[in-house]
């Protein structure tokens, strides 16, 4: 039975709390909080790639999460220039001071996970290369079968 009447709608809904589910089973039963650990990890994520590589990330992404992703997106901003570990950490932490404690580094890895769990691997291969060697390493390899 349709919710909202549009199924471009329903259908988002329903992927989007798919997703939510499995943040939700690394970080508690909270869809607020899954919500905001999937908002941070995906700007931060969307600002450390060019513009062309988050477009083709955000282009595969839920209706719904596509707009959280995209937005206070700036662009002629990109990419953010910082390389290390530390400061991508220290970033999603920042977007997630409103909520209750998280650990930043298990908020990325939930995400990169659901993210290679959903995304066209061929995509996943792509933006994971445009992420330092430190980064790189929480998002596992789609070309390795667990």
């Amino acid at each position: 039975m349709s919710t909202t009447g549009i199924d471009a709608f329903d259908k988002t809904i329903q992927v989007t709390n798919t997703w939510l589910n499995e943040i939700m089973a690394d970080h508690g039963p909270d869809r607020q909080v899954a919500w905001h650990v999937l908002s941070a990890v995906l700007h931060v994520l969307r600002d450390r790639l060019t513009t062309d590589l988050s477009a083709n990330l955000g282009a595969q992404l839920p209706l719904l999460v596509r707009g959280t992703y995209y937005d206070q997106f700036e662009p002629s901003r990109q990419p953010d220039k910082s390389r290390s570990l530390d400061e991508f950490l220290h970033q999603v932490q920042q977007e997630l001071r409103y909520t209750r404690p998280v650990d930043s580094k298990e908020a990325v890895r939930s995400v990169f996970k659901v993210l290679s769990h959903y995304i066209d691997p061929c995509e996943v291969r792509k933006v994971r290369l445009a992420l330092p060697g430190d980064v790189r390493d929480l998002w596992p390899d789609p070309d390795i079968r667990h």
